[in-house]
């Protein structure tokens, strides 16, 4: 990785567990022996409402909040808020969306997180040990299987 920092949103609506998400990614960059930042705005996520968090890594993080436009990666985990989300990616960003994963091919529904943080995983050079140790770091050992399957399954989703 280079001197930059990297700025990650992750968005999506309350109980689609993209605290969790970002928890992972904060703990993947730290492992990584990156500057790391994290913060996150719940809403009304305990009644299904929005819910992002930014993490921002690098040699030098100052501030956890991602100015608007400044975001070089969206992950979004529900299509709805894509458009809401939108305005936080840089030119030039990219724009991580759950169409990029066919859901039924996931055992779980609900690991659709950790898949989104595959494809992610693409897009960032950090060793794909850190990222297997964070998963199971942040995740019950009964959760470990189903949701490193569904990391690789983003990892090998195609197209960007």
């Amino acid at each position: 990785m280079s001197n930059t920092v990297t700025n990650v949103v992750i968005a999506g609506l309350g109980g689609q567990g993209v605290l969790k998400a970002s928890d992972i990614l904060a703990e993947v960059a730290f492992r990584a022996g990156l500057d790391t930042k994290k913060s996150e705005i719940h809403g009304m996520s305990q009644r299904g409402g929005s819910v992002n968090s930014d993490v921002r890594f690098g040699s030098n993080v100052l501030s956890p909040m991602i100015p608007s436009g400044r975001a070089d990666f969206l992950v979004v985990l529900d299509g709805d808020q894509v458009d809401v989300n939108r305005h936080m990616l840089r030119e030039g960003g990219v724009l991580i969306d759950p169409d990029k994963i066919d859901v039924n091919a996931l055992a779980n529904r609900r690991s659709l997180n950790v898949a989104m943080l595959g494809i992610l995983s693409n897009h960032l050079q950090i060793d794909l040990e850190i990222w297997l140790d964070s998963i199971k770091a942040n995740l019950p050992e009964k959760l470990h299987d189903t949701n490193i399957e569904a990391f690789k399954t983003g990892r090998n989703a195609a197209g960007d």
